[in-house]
């Protein structure tokens, strides 16, 4: 389902070019739930973004169901995402000016999906939010907008779940029922699952972690 072949990414910085990953081959199978752990700055937020389609490495390949994204360009690799992949990230990222019932919608009415209200409010009512619907994200508290932000990634049904952080900004009591709430969906749609945490019991919980440090698996 996903593949990195030799990936390697380096940014210029007043002293030189910073080797971010140095070569990264990386296989995950369709429904595995692999977690990637490791120190801030060791790479592994740069290498979910690589393989979400979301940058291009400086070189190497990258894999989605056999399509090599790393040779698409942006336009491409969009249409990839849409078809394969979702988010959930830290900072939940909802958008003030829509409800919640809107926010999951958005992205299945981007691509043009008939049913996108009644789509949102059944994903709304799985993660126990269906009276909170037309409530803004300031109306919501924390743990309220990860549960909108998880119900719109599983509502867009993607083969594909891309965490970034889930439960980081979360306490400790609300991020282990929003963990039981993202595995349970994975499951129950056994969707390939790719995590970034700091959290050891949040990766214990996957199929597989790796860890990373300076820009390699150790």
């Amino acid at each position: 389902m996903l593949e990195t072949r030799q990936l390697f990414h380096e940014v210029p910085t007043a002293e030189g070019r910073l080797a971010i990953l140095k070569g990264i081959d990386l296989n995950i199978t369709k429904g595995e739930s692999v977690a990637i752990v490791g120190a801030s700055g060791s790479g592994k937020s740069t290498l979910l973004g690589m393989i979400a389609g979301l940058d291009c490495p400086s070189a190497g390949q990258i894999f989605i169901d056999k399509t090599e994204i790393s040779a698409l360009n942006e336009e491409l690799r969009a249409e990839i995402r849409q078809r394969y992949v979702a988010f959930v990230f830290q900072n939940f990222q909802l958008l003030n000016g829509l409800n919640a019932a809107e926010n999951v919608a958005l992205p299945l009415e981007v691509r043009g999906d008939r049913d996108s209200h009644a789509k949102a409010i059944r994903y709304l009512n799985r993660v126990g939010l269906s009276e909170r619907s037309k409530h803004s994200p300031q109306q919501l508290s924390g743990g309220e907008q990860q549960r909108v932000a998880i119900a719109r990634a599983f509502a867009c049904e993607a083969p594909i779940i891309f965490a970034d952080e889930p439960t980081g900004n979360l306490d400790a009591e609300t991020g282990a029922l929003i963990a039981d709430l993202l595995f349970e969906l994975n499951r129950e749609h056994a969707t390939t699952l790719v995590l970034v945490t700091h959290s050891s019991e949040l990766a214990e919980r996957c199929d597989r972690t790796l860890k990373m440090h300076a820009g390699k698996f150790i």
